[in-house]
């Protein structure tokens, strides 16, 4: 392995396998047992305090006072916000809203029913889950895309109950921009409180917070480390943690269009992780030889820098490697930038979202192109998937067998039931047989 410029790592595809795979890319999953008592002290104080505790960790953890009767933030507040918003921010946000309300809408499938046999009908019906609370990160930053990648998929699933927690800022207010994005999906029910307390307040309910079945959204270790200590509680959305970027390049490939797309994925965190696999040697020297540049004037420099500790260039003697490369680290974003980037697409097994071309960067799935970015990390793209549709909605088998359905049928699972000495299963089919012979 050899260390670059601005500490970027080089090393050939041999040098990584699975077994020392965590040496290479220190993906910053943190123990939950590192954080447990203090998340399962916060949690219990919201089950047995409510809003009392909601304020009292606001004040701690946000150093913001805020009264009882201004936990739930206002729809006056949220009607003034439109005023407030920049305008062509707004038209943003309406047309990603629009985007992904297509691209979550060509997701769903009808209910539907098919022929087992003959006299047996068996299929599935699709139901949204009841209420869903979702979690958007804020107090020092805004993020409202945040709100629209969640939102989008509840609302087309048909979520009949949307909730959103949010940390207040240091004025005591939720970013107008976030109430906005929220009201754009009929979301007025929204709550000025964040971290681990804002988790469990969905779980169990306050004064003021309705329970939830299920929360989903990104947030901290804090935040995280709560959703698995209350997913016996509520259901949960995929395991979240560093932004992740890999990049498969040949020689067909800009170096310019590789090393935005590599840095505009490593400012967001100091633990992001950013990894270019590259068929070529060439394209190396120039990444190499040429990073410096485009950091020194970067407006996160300071994050860049930290992050590149993270980072990761592979060269790889075949795409076929690359591919093999890929599907071992199973990314968050895959970037495929290559001469036919399609043709690799058969062979990618783990992503959590392909981004194909040159004209395709990750910052267009970020925001406005349709398509999800909350996505699993750390590797959980080999066994999740991105947030969509599904996660919002219930499938539910229906069977309908007719008096010649149950005869076909009843061999095979009184047998089956015998086996397993599970007799009133077999006698509750036994017991309709007989009838039937009766009424002939």
């Amino acid at each position: 392995m050899s260390v670059g410029k601005q500490g970027i790592r080089q090393i050939v595809f041999a040098d990584i396998n699975e077994q020392n795979l965590h040496e290479f890319i220190p993906r910053n999953v943190s123990s939950l047992e590192d954080i447990k008592d203090n998340v399962l002290e916060i949690i219990n104080s919201v089950k047995t305090e409510g809003d009392i505790a909601i304020q009292q960790y606001t004040e701690q953890f946000d150093a913001v006072s805020i009264e009882l009767n201004q936990i739930q933030v206002e729809e006056a507040e949220i009607e003034e916000s439109y005023e407030v918003i920049d305008k062509n921010l707004l038209h943003a946000l309406q047309f990603a809203k629009k985007n992904l309300i297509k691209f979550h809408q060509a997701q769903l499938r009808k209910d539907w029913s098919v022929k087992i046999i003959e006299g047996v009908t068996a299929g599935q019906i699709f139901r949204p889950i009841e209420s869903v609370g979702i979690y958007v990160p804020g107090g020092r930053a805004i993020y409202p895309s945040t709100v629209l990648m969640t939102a989008a998929p509840a609302y087309v699933a048909g979520v009949k109950e949307c909730i959103i927690c949010s940390p207040p800022q240091k004025n005591g207010r939720i970013a107008p921009e976030i109430l906005v994005a929220a009201r754009e999906f009929d979301i007025t029910k929204i709550f000025k409180v964040g971290g681990v307390q804002a988790i469990a307040a969905m779980a169990f309910g306050t004064e003021t917070i309705p329970k939830v079945l299920k929360v989903v959204g990104p947030g901290n270790k804090w935040v995280n480390a709560a959703k698995q200590l209350l997913s016996y509680i509520i259901a949960i959305d995929n395991p979240a943690g560093p932004s992740e970027i890999l990049i498969i390049a040949d020689n067909s490939a800009d170096y310019k269009k590789v090393l935005l797309d590599f840095i505009s994925q490593i400012e967001h965190d100091p633990d992001n992780v950013g990894i270019i696999a590259t068929t070529s040697s060439e394209l190396i020297r120039n990444i190499q030889q040429n990073i410096d540049n485009f950091i020194v004037n970067a407006q996160r420099k300071e994050i860049i820098q930290l992050a590149l500790r993270n980072t990761l260039l592979i060269k790889c003697n075949s795409l076929q490697e690359c591919i093999s490369l890929s599907n071992m680290i199973a990314p968050e974003h895959l970037e495929i930038l290559t001469q036919n980037p399609r043709s690799l697409l058969e062979g990618i097994n783990n992503a959590g979202a392909i981004f194909l071309g040159e004209n395709t960067p990750v910052p267009l799935g970020d925001y406005s192109a349709g398509t999800n970015h909350v996505l699993p990390t750390g590797g959980y793209a080999k066994t999740y998937s991105g947030l969509n549709a599904y996660d919002f909605l219930k499938v539910i088998d229906v069977l309908e067998c007719s008096s010649l359905g149950l005869k076909k049928l009843s061999e095979s699972a009184m047998r089956l039931a015998s086996f397993e000495k599970l007799f009133a299963h077999r006698e509750a089919i036994m017991k309709r047989l007989l009838e039937l012979e009766e009424d002939k």
